[in-house]
């Protein structure tokens, strides 16, 4: 903590002299630092100007999702200040926000919690990356808006926005990756006719086994995905009605460390998952605010192909129903408010002659009341949430016993911001968090194919609970800016998987649930300086630290990393080519060296860094952007690397090598 410290002094003292110096004639770059401030994102009494929350929160644009490249979603965003990623080669990431990971993160797609089993290793996010427009991530406790899981932040995917009356438009998509042979494409077509909103898009992807300077091609880690959705809703003077379906199928290879299969033809093991949602979103104007009313349901089938192509060993289903009715407002001189009742339904079933955890109901409910206000130069948020869980494990003989459990949980936050001079503003954020234990950590009980290892759950875990402080002050001028932020968490009763010494059949190490008191701490820091307009000279820096009480360090925490990019913007407004940039970066992740020894459940890992370029332009004709143009490079130098994070660095397997990603976007 004393190097975190030092860092962001060091860093605050060189903003301050470079304030002090001549400042450029241009001033497009102040207008961009007050863009970014007047940005609208998730807030606790609503939506709210980026400015105003006093936690940590990223902003992802779709200029920045076009100018990176990786195999999903989870992997283009991973490069964020705090976020990382939990991967089984090029097709499966998992988000991890500060060190947590699984059912601590809650992702939200379309406005709606996505569910589709986060408690696996091996099991990714079920979001077409096409279709996401733009990224919200906020780091910290949210569980006054998600209730249990939201332990270390939210990720929101925002889709395109609505079209203005009149429009009708749409956009094709290509893409092309050399190290696997990536080949994806999109199409999306939309309109707004006479209040009547309509939409659809269709996506499909595939890549054969990935390469790197060590391994060679890893055999069976290419993978197959396939996406549609469709929209249609109303807009009207007393508010707006959509319907919103998507469909989202995956077919990923299981990766074993060995066998000869390099091409796009998948062999055994696979899996297939397939993700099925239908939300309804409605937002009705009542009195001094909004009745917001959102109903969904999720169905997620997952299959694992161990012995044979045609049935699966593993088969989950599980159907999930979302419901969220809030009233969100102004009330009395100022105050911003919300509160309503929110929770959902889920029923989960093994369909297999495979069994890993049991199969179970589960229902949720949430009431909460939030609220913020400007008082002079503060601005204060909080508020509070009860939530009940109820949880019924169904019995199979010989496998699993029948148990039920009920989670209570009491949350909440109270937050302040306050601007300092002209330059600075100050944050702060206190929270109490709250997530339930999940079906794999109360009742698991075998073989854990995607993740070697047999796995043990303890029904008698208790939820965790955690306590949060946050601490942040920004600095913006004409041609610089910083973000820092500090975060310390105590977490009661954290869970997490650790090997017991023991060995069951085939070889397989046996891993348990347990649980302890468990400290994090650590922050991020960004800068942004601009020498003259058009260039920008960024780095963003984080780093995690946790342990136990008594000692040991936690598993699964990324190692500290610097991010760093040089941007030169060409052109804007240009006649033929606009937009027109080039950029290079560099990712050192430094030694991890503080990991869960224990019986071997975890090994350090070595620092790396990695070399990446890209370059991009919007080609214009007749006035008009007839398509744009990306180049992204990434690990340049053809570096051997494996994450902390990487599952599959424990069998000897390295990431992707070097590759080249060519994008061209087509709207009409």
């Amino acid at each position: 903590m004393k190097k975190i410290f030092l860092f962001l002094s060091l860093s605050l003292l060189c903003v301050t002299a470079a304030a002090q110096q001549s400042e450029p004639d241009s001033t497009d770059v102040f207008f961009k630092h007050l863009e970014l401030k007047e940005i609208v994102v998730t807030g606790l009494a609503g939506d709210a100007k980026m400015k105003e929350m006093s936690t940590p929160i990223s902003v992802i644009r779709p200029a920045d999702l076009s100018s990176r490249a990786g195999g999903n979603i989870i992997h283009i965003i991973a490069t964020q200040p705090g976020v990382s990623e939990i991967s089984t080669g090029g097709g499966i990431s998992k988000p991890v926000i500060r060190g947590m990971g699984y059912n601590r993160v809650v992702v939200v797609s379309d406005g709606f919690r996505q569910e589709g089993q986060q408690w696996g290793d091996e099991h990714g996010i079920e979001v077409d990356g096409a279709g996401v427009h733009s990224v919200e991530i906020l780091k910290g406790p949210a569980s006054l808006m998600y209730g249990s899981d939201a332990l270390a932040g939210i990720i929101i995917f925002r889709p395109d926005p609505v079209r203005a009356p009149g429009e009708i438009g749409g956009m094709v998509g290509a893409e092309y990756q050399t190290n696997n042979g990536l080949a994806a494409y999109t199409l999306a077509v939309d309109g707004n006719t006479s209040g009547w909103i309509w939409g659809g898009r269709f996506s499909d992807k595939y890549a054969r086994a990935y390469r790197n300077s060590l391994n060679g091609p890893v055999s069976n880690s290419g993978f197959r995905q396939r996406s549609a959705s469709a929209l249609v809703g109303k807009n009207a003077s007393w508010g707006y009605s959509r319907l919103r379906f998507t469909y989202f199928h995956l077919t990923p290879g299981m990766i074993e460390g060995e066998g000869e299969n390099f091409g796009y033809r998948l062999e055994l093991p696979f899996q297939q998952v397939r993700h099925y949602k239908l939300g309804w979103d409605n937002t009705i104007h009542l009195g001094p605010g909004n009745l917001k009313v959102l109903l969904g349901w999720q169905q997620n089938r997952r299959q694992e192909y161990e012995e044979s192509a045609s049935e699966p060993g593993l088969d989950f289903k599980l159907n999930t129903v979302n419901y969220d009715v809030r009233w969100q407002g102004t009330l009395g001189s100022g105050w911003k408010t919300a509160f309503g009742l929110a929770g959902m339904f889920q029923k989960s079933d093994n369909l297999g002659d495979e069994y890993l955890i049991p199969a179970y109901g589960l229902f949720d409910a949430g009431v909460f009341a939030t609220a913020s206000k400007a008082l002079g130069a503060w601005t204060l948020s909080g508020g509070v949430r009860f939530d009940m869980r109820w949880l019924h494990s169904e019995a199979l003989e010989g496998r699993f016993e029948d148990f039920s459990r009920r989670f209570p949980g009491f949350s909440a936050s109270i937050g302040a911001v306050r601007p300092l001079g002209e330059h600075f503003t100050f944050r702060a954020n206190v929270a109490r968090g709250f997530r339930a234990p999940n079906l794999a950590e109360l009742g698991s009980n075998g073989e854990h194919e995607g993740t070697f290892r047999f796995e043990v759950g303890n029904k008698d875990l208790r939820p965790e609970y955690s306590l949060q402080g946050d601490l942040g002050l920004d600095f913006s001028s004409k041609y610089v800016s910083v973000q820092a932020a500090l975060f310390a968490s105590r977490i009661d009763n954290y869970i997490f998987a650790a090997r017991n010494g023991e060995v069951a059949d085939e070889d397989l190490p046996v891993y348990v649930f347990k649980s302890g008191l468990a400290h994090l701490r650590g922050g991020e820091i960004g800068i942004d300086v601009h020498p003259v307009h058009q260039l920008h000279l960024s780095s963003a820096f984080s780093c995690v630290f946790a342990r136990e009480r008594g000692g040991d360090y936690l598993p699964l925490i990324p190692a500290p990393r610097l991010f760093s990019e040089v941007k030169w913007e060409i052109t804007h407004g240009g006649r033929i080519f606009n937009n027109a940039y080039v950029a290079l970066n560099l990712d050192w992740n430094l030694r991890q060296d503080r990991f869960y020894a224990k019986d071997n459940t975890e090994t350090a890992t070595p620092a790396y860094l990695l070399l990446g370029a890209s370059a991009g332009t919007d080609v214009v004709i007749a006035g008009k952007t007839r398509f744009s143009l990306y180049l992204v490079g990434s690990n340049l130098t053809d570096v051997a690397y494996a994450p902390h994070l990487s599952r599959l660095k424990y069998i000897g397997i390295y990431n992707m090598g070097r590759n080249i990603s060519f994008k061209m976007v087509v709207p009409f």
